[in-house]
């Protein structure tokens, strides 16, 4: 069997004559497809703004920046999610924390984030902001996240880099209906791919405007902001300490043609997974609890087996049968740079013993039903070794 990957690009014939036009136009940067890919996510998701930009990072960074993020202020995000999620706290000289996971969904606890406000509370440390994983693609519980931002006056990042085309109750994930910010990754394994990239999107006006200062340099070229009086044409005003975040028209064209396909990918992924879990449901694993009430966009298929010693034996058994298994995802908060801020093994139990178990197992588009087999019987047969 060749290699098979857990994640894929899902790259057509008119995703590359959409870059080679782009390459053969008069802007390969700064020119008309970034807005078009901006306006065409705003319709896919029904925000009021967008801001693309060179990486799902650099959108979670200018999003705290756009909220205000700095000394002193604390960020609250998950500890089942990837480095940046909790890293984009750092960037902005603030403090991190985070909150457990729930058993059945990986994502954060609202019940255990409902007790540990009440304590910040106490304890004069609540976030500024709470930082909202969707992982796998799942949407999070995002009604309750609502009320209590209400209660304790958080603002919420959704850091939906999974979950392009998900759903929460109907409502598009991206919507902004129940955050401040939306944050979406365009990675090659993600659900659609720029090559590198990612947006944010918001239905505020201003902290569309600031992101978009933040994306290029504090740089802003409109008259209407000008502080000073117009020189000429050429006059531009750098008005805040910004970055180069900026998305190439090359990964705006490339998005643009994914973007046309994103049902047809999104209800691919999903019959994937419910053959998944129909294929495996009389194995001795712990499979992902779909809820019912949302649309999960399915980038992930987390398994668990029994133990950490078990996991490793699978995990080497499926990778030596060219099986590229992944393992989502070891700890935030026990990274060793993270350690130097004194958490430790036991801070977040729930987290910590699903990492222990999990599995990734090949999902995306393009796998075929005899490659989807191949793994569920390898898997079988790791188990009974």
């Amino acid at each position: 069997m060749k290699y098979i990957p857990y994640g894929k690009q899902n790259v057509t014939q008119q995703d590359i004559n959409s870059v080679i036009e782009v390459l053969q136009s008069d802007f390969l940067t700064q020119g008309p497809q970034v807005t078009l890919f901006e306006k065409d996510v705003i319709d896919s998701v029904n925000a009021g703004y967008c801001v693309a930009v060179n990486s799902a990072t650099s959108a979670l960074h200018i999003a705290c920046k756009a909220l205000g993020l700095g000394l002193g202020d604390i960020l609250w995000t998950s500890p089942n999610t990837f480095v940046a999620s909790a890293n984009c706290a750092l960037y902005c000289n603030a403090t991190v924390d985070f909150v457990d996971i729930d058993p059945n969904t990986y994502n954060i606890c609202t019940h255990k984030l409902a007790e540990k406000l009440i304590w910040a509370e106490k304890c004069g440390s609540l976030p500024k902001i709470l930082n909202v994983v969707h992982f796998a693609g799942q949407p999070a519980k995002m009604t309750e996240i609502k009320r209590l931002s209400e209660k304790y006056g958080f603002y919420i990042i959704e850091d939906a880099s999974h979950a392009f085309g998900a759903k929460f109750q109907k409502s598009p994930v991206g919507d902004c209906k129940y955050s401040d910010i939306c944050v979406f990754s365009f990675h090659p394994v993600k659900i659609i791919t720029t090559g590198e990239g990612g947006v944010a999107t918001t239905n505020c006006g201003e902290l569309a405007k600031r992101m978009r200062l933040f994306r290029s340099h504090g740089v802003t070229r409109d008259p209407k902001s000008f502080s000073g009086v117009e020189e000429g044409d050429w006059y531009y005003e750098q008005q805040d300490l910004g970055f180069n975040y900026r998305m190439t028209d090359i990964h705006a064209a490339l998005g643009r043609s994914q973007l046309k396909r994103i049902s047809s990918i999104i209800e691919a992924r999903n019959e994937l997974s419910k053959a998944y879990l129909e294929k495996l449901r009389n194995l001795n694993l712990k499979l992902p609890t779909i809820i019912s009430n949302c649309t999960s966009a399915m980038h992930l298929f987390p398994i668990q087996v029994q133990s950490s010693q078990k996991r490793l034996e699978v995990f080497n058994f499926l990778r030596e049968a060219n099986i590229g298994v992944n393992v989502h995802y070891f700890p935030v908060h026990l990274q060793p740079f993270f350690r130097k801020m004194s958490f430790k093994v036991g801070d977040f139990p729930v987290a910590e013993n699903y990492y222990k178990k999990v599995i990734s197992l090949p999902l995306y588009p393009n796998l075929q039903v005899y490659e989807q087999d191949y793994v569920v019987n390898k898997l079988n047969e790791a188990l009974t070794l």
